[in-house]
C-alpha cells in the first residue's frame, strides 16, 4: 500500500479504537499515535517515515541521522543547531553517541551509547560470523562496497587482520566500520552498573 494511503488508513484506525475505549489513559496514548502519524504527514516527512520502515526490516545496527569524523565537528553541529533531535543516534569517528536536548534549558548533550556492543555481542553469541571479504585499508573496504551492484545494510569483513562489521547507513549515505573487539567494553560497563547499584547512586535521565 501507498505510504500516504496507509499513514491514513491507519490514523483512521486508530480513530475507531479511540470511540470504542473507555479508559482515558487509552484514549490519550490513541490520540498521540494518531497526531505522531499526522504530524509526519503535515510535515512532509511520509517518504522518510517509510524509510526507516523498511529499514526496520533489515539488519544492522541502529540507524544514525548524522556522521562525524571528529568530536569538535560533532560539538560544533550541536551547538549551531536551531532545533536539536532529542533521543537521537550519531555517529562520531563510527562511534554511536546519543543526542540529547531540554529544550526549556537550551541544554544540550552527547555522551556515547553501547547500544552497539551489545548488537556485535548479540551477533557474537553462536560465533563469530566468518568475513566475506578482506581488506588491508578502509579505503580498500570502501571501494569494494560502494562497488557492489546492491550495498548491504551490514557485511562481516577482514580488515587490517581484524574482523569488522561494515554497516551502510542509507539514510545519509555513510559506510561506517565497527571492530568486534569493542564488545569487551561491554565487561567494564556492567561493572561500573554493578558498582553504581551497591552505591545505590542514581542513573542518569534523559
Amino acid at each position: 500500500m501507498e505510504i500516504g494511503k496507509l499513514i491514513f488508513e491507519a490514523i483512521n484506525l486508530l480513530g475507531l479504537i479511540h470511540e470504542k475505549t473507555e479508559s482515558p489513559e487509552e484514549k490519550e496514548l490513541l490520540l498521540t499515535a494518531a497526531e505522531a502519524l499526522r504530524f509526519i504527514n503535515t510535515t512532509g516527512q511520509q517518504y522518510d517515515f517509510e524509510d526507516y520502515r523498511q529499514d526496520l526490516g533489515t539488519e544492522g545496527p541502529a540507524q544514525v541521522i548524522a556522521a562525524f569524523a571528529t568530536r569538535e565537528e560533532a560539538e560544533t553541529w550541536l551547538k549551531n543547531h536551531p532545533k536539536p533531535p532529542h533521543m537521537a543516534s550519531v555517529l562520531i569517528a563510527d562511534e554511536y553517541h546519543t543526542v540529547y536536548y531540554w529544550r526549556d534549558r537550551d541544554l544540550r548533550r552527547m555522551p556515547s551509547s553501547p547500544g552497539l556492543e551489545f548488537y556485535l555481542e548479540e551477533m557474537m553469541r553462536d560465533g563469530l560470523p566468518p568475513p566475506v571479504a578482506t581488506f588491508n585499508t578502509r579505503e580498500e573496504a570502501k571501494a569494494w562496497f560502494y562497488n557492489l551492484p546492491e550495498r548491504p545494510a551490514q557485511a562481516v569483513i577482514q580488515l587490517g587482520g581484524e574482523p569488522y562489521l561494515a554497516a551502510y547507513h542509507r539514510n545519509i549515505d555513510h559506510l561506517a566500520f565497527h571492530p568486534f573487539s569493542i564488545v569487551e567494553r561491554l565487561k567494564e560497563w556492567r561493572k561500573k552498573q554493578e558498582e553504581e547499584k551497591g552505591t545505590g547512586k542514581p542513573e542518569p535521565q534523559s
